[in-house]
């Protein structure tokens, strides 16, 4: 198990120069510019070229083809990438601390591989096929497994490496029982086949309106744990010493991660390396005090899914590369690239 920043780096937690917090509040600021001019792009591009003056129409006054386009297509699709971002994106940076590896993302708990199993069965068992139907089924498979997830890895005595063997075991069975039953019904393999990749051109606002609620509830969580997050990431013993409860703080973060997450991929399809690419770059420039870590997670997070989504429009036109395809291409060297370069570091 790869373990975090070394102890003279966390000892920082509690408090940093002035010039430091400016230099966060910032970044944070200049974050925050990024997202609007990537959503921007994200109204303005795509598989169809539209003019800005026609973005421009469709956007404020056409209730025709333009704004079918624009606002029915892009802009709920543009929402959508906002909020599955910052989900992905902080439930990724509260895995991190949780198990206490850099390295870890959503799919080490198993999550997305229970909310693809959940839809898989629902599609072939139960006919849901329409994305309202199947939304349920998948953020209950996603909660289903990280509430066993959390028994298996000793619930009250959970520790990073129970948790992380649990959810790799867990995941490896739910994979294997998708993977089956794909290959032995042709029906579900054809309605599984785009949302397996992930994606956000099926983006409609009664998808946004009903993930909304979890989504929030889940931000709000997770923001609220970045100080005991903090304490949990130095280690049980230093932990315990700063009055910290680890087994609350565990349990409630895993119910955050699991929230945000579930939801996510029950709109999107399950996404990869965005929880684990943002936290760990954030990581880099805020160093390890979560509560810079989340915020700029939740910002820069969107930053990559709606700049992964806009490539894969242009890249593929007229038709489109889905969103979780572009992110995998992206994310696999990244992957590669940090575990080189932690590996070189403890050498």
């Amino acid at each position: 198990m790869l373990v975090d920043s070394p102890p003279e780096e966390r000892s920082g937690h509690a408090s940093a120069p002035p010039t430091r917090r400016t230099a966060r509040a910032l970044g944070l600021l200049v974050a925050v510019a990024m997202l609007l001019l990537v959503a921007l792009a994200s109204i303005a591009i795509g598989a169809k070229e539209l003019s800005l003056e026609q973005v421009w129409h469709g956007l404020f006054h056409d209730t025709g083809t333009y704004g079918d386009v624009v606002v029915d297509q892009r802009l709920s699709r543009t929402v959508l990438g906002l909020l599955a971002g910052a989900a992905l994106g902080l439930s990724g940076a509260v895995l991190q601390a949780l198990t206490r590896n850099p390295l870890a993302d959503p799919g080490l708990l198993g999550i997305n591989a229970g909310a693809s199993a959940a839809v898989v069965t629902a599609m072939t068992f139960f006919g849901v096929t329409s994305l309202n139907g199947y939304l349920w089924f998948a953020f209950a498979g996603a909660a289903a497994v990280g509430a066993l997830v959390w028994f298996l890895g000793g619930s009250r005595s959970a520790t990073p490496v129970r948790l992380a063997l649990a959810g790799t075991a867990i995941s490896a069975a739910l994979y294997g029982y998708l993977q089956a039953v794909m290959i032995t019904d042709d029906a579900a393999l054809g309605k599984m086949r785009f949302w397996t990749v992930g994606s956000l051109a099926s983006a409609t606002d009664s998808t946004i309106v009903q993930v909304l609620p979890f989504l929030a509830s889940g931000t709000v969580l997770a923001l609220l744990l970045a100080r005991p997050l903090n304490a949990v990431a130095m280690g049980d013993d230093t932990a315990r010493a700063l009055g910290a409860n680890l087994n609350r703080t565990r349990a409630l973060a895993m119910l955050a991660a699991t929230v945000l997450c579930g939801a996510a991929t029950a709109a999107c399809g399950p996404i990869v390396f965005v929880g684990l690419m943002v936290p760990h770059a954030v990581r880099s420039f805020t160093g390890p005090d979560l509560r810079w870590i989340l915020p700029y997670a939740t910002v820069l997070s969107p930053v990559l899914l709606l700049g992964a989504d806009v490539l894969g429009r242009v890249v593929a036109r007229p038709a489109e590369l889905q969103v979780g395809i572009v992110t995998a291409v992206i994310g696999g060297p990244v992957f590669i690239f940090l575990v080189r370069r932690r590996r070189t570091a403890q050498l």
